[in-house]
C-alpha cells in the first residue's frame, strides 16, 4: 500500500539547474561583448533574467575570459533579488572553446540534479514562456527539449541528467551540438514563436537587433 509520504515524494518535481556559458572571449565582437551596453544594461542581463525565470534551483554563470563578467552577474542577481541562487564557476580552460566552458558549468552541479538548461550569455532575448515548457518535456520523457522557431532547433536547450557523461566528454568550440544530433525523437522540440530562441550577437552590429 502506496503511504502518503511516498505519493507526495512522487509528485516532487525533478530538481532543474539552469547554466549561463559566459566564459568566451568574443573575439569576433572585438572583446568585452557580455558586458558591452544592450538596451541599458550589459548584454548578459537579457541571459541572465532567462536562467534566473527558469523553474531552476540555482543559476551557474560560468566565467573565462572577461573579469567584469563575474561582477556583472553579481549585480544583476542582487538587483533581481536572486543573489542566493547565483553561483560562479570559473572554467580555466576557456580558451579551448565552449565545449571547456560547457565541461566546467555540468562538472559544477549537485549530483541531483535531473537536468540542466543551458543558456548563452550572448543571447539576450530568450522568452521565458518557454521555459516552463521545456521543463514539461523532460517530466514526460524526454531526455532533452529545445525550442523550435520557424523549423529551426533554438535554446536554450534542456537537458537530461543521462546526458551530463555525454557533454562533459565533448571537446572544442562545437558544443553540444554533435550530442542533440545522436537523440532523435529522444529530443523534444518546443515549437515557439517567438524568434528570440534564435537571436545572438556576434558583432558590434548586432546590438542594434
Amino acid at each position: 500500500m502506496t503511504t502518503g509520504a511516498d505519493t507526495s515524494s512522487a509528485l516532487e518535481p525533478p530538481v532543474l539547474e539552469a547554466i549561463v556559458l559566459a566564459a568566451g572571449a568574443g573575439a569576433r565582437f572585438g572583446g568585452g561583448k557580455l558586458t558591452a551596453p544592450w538596451r541599458g544594461a550589459p548584454l548578459i542581463d537579457g541571459a541572465l533574467a532567462a536562467a534566473f525565470a527558469a523553474p531552476a534551483r540555482s543559476v551557474n554563470v560560468v566565467t573565462g575570459a572577461d573579469p567584469l563578467v563575474g561582477p556583472a552577474a553579481r549585480q544583476f542577481a542582487e538587483a533581481a533579488g536572486g543573489a542566493s541562487r547565483l553561483r560562479l564557476v570559473h572554467a580555466a580552460d576557456h580558451a579551448q572553446g565552449m565545449a571547456a566552458s560547457l565541461r566546467a558549468g555540468v562538472a559544477a552541479l549537485a549530483s541531483d540534479t535531473a537536468g540542466a538548461f543551458i543558456f548563452l550569455g550572448d543571447m539576450p532575448q530568450i522568452p521565458h514562456a518557454v521555459l516552463p515548457r521545456l521543463a514539461e518535456a523532460l517530466t514526460r520523457g524526454a531526455v532533452a527539449a529545445a525550442p523550435l522557431f520557424e523549423g529551426r532547433r533554438g535554446h536554450p536547450v534542456l537537458f537530461g541528467a543521462s546526458l551530463f557523461p555525454a557533454l562533459l566528454n565533448l571537446a572544442g568550440d562545437e558544443g553540444a551540438r554533435a550530442v542533440l544530433g545522436k537523440l532523435g525523437d529522444r529530443l523534444a522540440l518546443i515549437e515557439t514563436p517567438d524568434r528570440g530562441v534564435m537571436f545572438d550577437v556576434d558583432w558590434v552590429a548586432d546590438l542594434d537587433g
